[in-house]
């Protein structure tokens, strides 16, 4: 049995598509879980709550974490070590493995330049610093030999049937209702992005190779140095479309985060748009052989999904 943990979503449902390479054997997790294979079963969950994760995970052979919760610092605080907590030790009571979906916020200023697997962990932000924590906790217990776990991260994602992600949000659903894409800070960057259907195969490939636990990889990312303006000049072509794009300034979207909630979370993260931001996944790539998604084919399949 391999389980995922926060199955409904991006993530969630396209690594549900590739376990099947693996096992018939799928366990979907989430408040309203519902089907992508024919065969998985439905576990309804709330997974703040402890016994219910040890539920959702007893009978696994392998466990995914790829919860996302609201991206609020408060609920950050409360959820996620509680999450973590709670996922490790029903993992090791029912003697499952765990692989961990996760971020680059850990990831410092001095650092998105140029990450790999081997840079400091140094975050600047309170979300960073959460993530650090949680991450911290998963892989002392690694080291320690008390859980057969690993640490598989994204950078920021995006791909078909995928809503939450900043290049559908901020350009493609504003070209579609004839706005001007926005972007942060400054457009002249280098931003790099995970193609989501990459990184749930990859994040099945690690799950099923024993050889790849108790470490960190970063998931496969195509590393074509797009700035900001040009990743909008991708999707304005491929949508037919003007390129015509507004830059949010730190300064304005302190402003709107006074109305609205989740842009007040933002300016603690911009400094992933200040400067190049570039994600290197080629441990992964050598280790499996993998190419990912070129930018033009990504861009296309998300245009055709949204």
């Amino acid at each position: 049995m391999q389980t995922i943990l926060g199955s409904s979503g991006a993530i969630g449902v396209e690594l549900a598509k590739e376990l099947t390479n693996y096992t018939d054997r799928i366990r979907l997790v989430s408040r309203n879980p519902k089907k992508v294979n024919p065969t998985d079963e439905l576990f309804p969950a709330d997974l703040s709550d402890r016994d219910q994760v040890f539920k959702a995970v007893e009978g696994s052979d392998v466990v995914y974490l790829t919860v996302g919760f609201d991206y609020n610092i408060k609920v950050w605080r409360e959820k996620w070590p509680a999450m973590m907590r709670n996922a490790i030790d029903a993992c090791k009571k029912w003697n499952a493995k765990l692989v961990f979906f996760d971020n680059l916020y850990l990831y410092g200023p001095d650092s998105v330049g140029h990450m790999t697997e081997e840079t400091a962990v140094r975050p600047s932000s309170k979300k960073g610093q959460i993530r650090a924590e949680i991450a911290a906790t998963l892989m002392n217990e690694a080291r320690q030999g008390t859980i057969t776990a690993l640490i598989a991260r994204a950078a920021d994602f995006y791909g078909p049937n995928n809503d939450k992600s900043l290049l559908v949000e901020t350009v493609v659903k504003n070209f579609q209702k004839g706005k001007a894409a926005n972007w942060f800070v400054r457009t002249d960057k280098v931003h790099t992005f995970t193609y989501t259907p990459d990184a749930a195969k990859a994040t099945a490939i690690l799950g099923n190779t024993a050889s790849a636990y108790n470490q960190v990889w970063h998931l496969p990312t195509d590393q074509t140095r797009l700035t900001g303006r040009q990743w909008i000049e991708l999707f304005a072509n491929e949508m037919k479309v003007k390129p015509r794009s507004s830059v949010l300034p730190v300064w304005m979207i302190r402003l709107i985060g006074i109305f609205v909630p989740f842009m007040r979370e933002l300016p603690e993260m911009m400094y992933q748009y200040e400067q190049d931001y570039v994600f290197d996944s080629s441990k992964f790539e050598k280790a499996f052989h993998f190419q990912p998604t070129k930018p033009a084919e990504g861009v296309k399949r998300t245009v055709e999904t949204s």
